[in-house]
């Protein structure tokens, strides 16, 4: 999400009913689990939340976001093995509603306090490129492929609108199923899913629960700061 997009992935712009977004994710005080769709117009609206609630009892009951577990901060690695862990369960991924025409997103439950999320990506789908601020994160692919572009580089926090990158920044990485990957703070990147007929689906966690999301263009090596998304943008 990269969540809510909710992410992305995050998934840009639920309904005020929805509880999450993805890669932009969103926190909620409505249901344990909710379900959302990002769709390709301005508005998104929610889906059938009768699956989403069937599994909220296997996904476990979400704490808010800035609830704090009282435990030790869940490592980049512990991130990575629940995103797995999660991905393997059959159940739970088929169990998330699938739209052709955006994506779609369950909030889950993640280890020690994190934010994370269950993310469908229709075919042609993406977040566009975004980073985290100062949350670590881990996402695996539990159906399909998707592939992530990314910059080996760490931007300024804060004081810019236009920054022309270095070369040899650019990464890219095809995901298949099963495959993921874990990142450190103030990450740049997207995910697309480039398949041209099947979804794709994976599961992202977050940690600390995302205080806010940059929103980026770009334009060859030209990176330009489009908005800076909160956790109250997206409820």
């Amino acid at each position: 999400m990269s969540a809510p997009s909710p992410s992305l992935p995050t998934p840009a712009s639920p309904s005020a009913s929805a509880s999450p977004s993805a890669s932009a994710s969103a926190d909620g005080t409505g249901p344990a689990a909710t379900t959302a769709v990002d769709t390709a117009s301005a508005a998104a609206s929610p889906l059938d939340t009768a699956s989403a609630a069937a599994t909220a009892g296997r996904a476990g009951a979400v704490a808010p976001a800035t609830e704090s577990t009282g435990g030790p901060a869940p490592t980049v690695a512990e991130l990575l093995d629940f995103v797995r862990r999660t991905a393997e369960d059959a159940e739970l991924v088929a169990s998330l509603p699938l739209d052709p025409e955006g994506r779609t997103w369950l909030r889950l439950e993640g280890p020690g306090g994190s934010e994370a999320w269950l993310i469908s990506w229709p075919p042609g789908t993406g977040t566009g490129w975004h980073d985290h601020a100062e949350s670590t994160g881990a996402f695996t692919v539990a159906t399909g492929a998707l592939r992530e572009h990314s910059l080996a580089a760490r931007l300024p926090t804060d004081g810019w609108k236009t920054l022309e990158l270095s070369e040899g920044v650019d990464r890219t990485r095809q995901l298949a199923t099963g495959q993921g990957r874990a990142f450190g703070q103030h990450h740049v990147h997207e995910v697309l899913n480039e398949s041209e007929h099947d979804h794709a689906v994976s599961v992202h966690a977050y940690y600390p629960p995302l205080p806010q999301i940059r929103r980026y263009s770009r334009t060859g090596a030209v990176l330009r700061l489009e908005q800076t998304e909160r956790p109250e943008d997206w409820q």
